[in-house]
């Protein structure tokens, strides 16, 4: 993993199956009457739907795991907490260990995100691995369960997710072994130093992990990095690590990662109304065309009827996934719709995010 400090950026393991919809959009059939409805929602084009239930279920997973862990999380503790049935999850996933074995690729993505935009390329080494030990102890704080899911619950998993965590581990004593470029003096270390280094500080964070009283993890960045330095650059520049300031944020740190909660709520919690891919092409042109009105939305979302595009927007404003920033405008005026907290959350969910207008408006057309 050696964008987990910076070295080069890595490809961070997607969970995302169906990916962006792109290409050709399916116009409106109306049901024949004759034909009952059907109690469970059709395959819908794209993946679209199975991405939200997937997501559902690796969310679910998380919080299962943090709440009874690796021993006590069945298949119905995560089906029933995501609101997904036991057939769904079998479609998606092999057994319940492939579904845990996904939520620790979905939290070592999400951390790799975070160091990929923490601006650590190019630093001298020793930056470069306190930039990404002081990121890794931010996001972990941060997010108590998801820390959980990458430091305490592998030790407990099956053979594969063993073998994730080991090749996790490995990567990241690669990046401590570049410290014997440093000197001659540190030439002289082993690979094995690496190795037992990472041991020790994940040992460390583990322990404080388990506490009832957690103290913040930040607070060991002086601490953990004089002992990563102490073997490659010597005991006064130990010493110097230990008086250094902490940073005033974590590096790549944004207001919105500040406030936490990757999976701490459900977008799609207490909705009503099914998510169908007309549904969630709606929101998706939202966010590429903020502020569009109805008959722009209805064309971008080939819903040609502005009968029935006008009710789908109506229904997502009172679920309170959009708004309509168009009734603050003149009586007369066209509406203007935008995606709420809510919304915005729900198209990061099906791995579309607002900021790429480029890539989402090629796939609009």
């Amino acid at each position: 993993m050696s964008s987990l400090v910076g070295t080069r950026r890595a490809h961070a393991p997607s969970t995302v199956t169906g990916g962006k919809a792109t290409g050709r959009l399916l116009g409106s059939v109306r049901p024949s009457r004759t034909v009952p409805r059907r109690l469970s929602a059709p395959v819908e084009p794209h993946g679209l739907p199975t991405e939200i239930q997937r997501r559902r279920l690796v969310s679910a997973a998380i919080r299962s795991l943090d709440e009874a862990g690796y021993a006590n999380t069945s298949v119905a503790q995560i089906t029933s907490r995501a609101r997904v049935s036991r057939r769904t999850f079998y479609e998606l996933f092999a057994d319940r260990d492939a579904c845990l074995q996904e939520a620790f690729a979905e939290v070592v993505a999400l951390i790799e995100r975070e160091l990929a935009d923490a601006g650590l390329e190019g630093l001298p080494w020793r930056e470069r691995v306190r930039g990404g030990l002081w990121t890794i102890l931010s996001f972990l704080e941060r997010e108590p369960a998801m820390a959980g899911v990458c430091v305490v619950q592998p030790l407990q998993g099956d053979a594969k997710l063993l073998e994730s965590r080991d090749a996790l581990l490995a990567r990241l004593a690669a990046i401590l072994d570049e410290g014997r470029n440093e000197s001659a003096k540190a030439a002289q270390a082993t690979a094995l130093t690496a190795e037992g280094l990472v041991g020790a500080v994940l040992g460390i964070v583990h322990t404080r992990l388990l506490r009832e009283r957690r103290e913040p993890l930040t607070a060991l960045l002086g601490e953990l990095m004089s002992l990563i330095v102490l073997p490659y650059l010597g005991p006064a520049a130990a010493r110097r690590e230990q008086a250094r300031p902490a940073p005033v944020a974590p590096a790549g740190h944004s207001e919105a990662r500040a406030r936490g909660g990757h999976f701490k709520s459900d977008p799609f919690a207490g909705i009503s109304m099914r998510l169908t891919y007309r549904t969630m092409r709606v929101l998706e042109c939202v966010a590429a065309e903020p502020g569009a009105s109805n008959r722009r939305l209805g064309v971008l979302a080939d819903v040609p009827d502005q009968g029935q595009i006008s009710k789908l927007l109506t229904r997502l404003e009172r679920l309170g996934l959009l708004l309509n920033a168009g009734k603050l405008r003149p009586k007369g005026e066209a509406n203007a719709w935008e995606l709420t907290g809510a919304g915005q959350q729900a198209v990061q969910v099906l791995a579309v995010s607002p900021g790429v207008r480029g890539e989402t408006s090629d796939a609009l057309r």
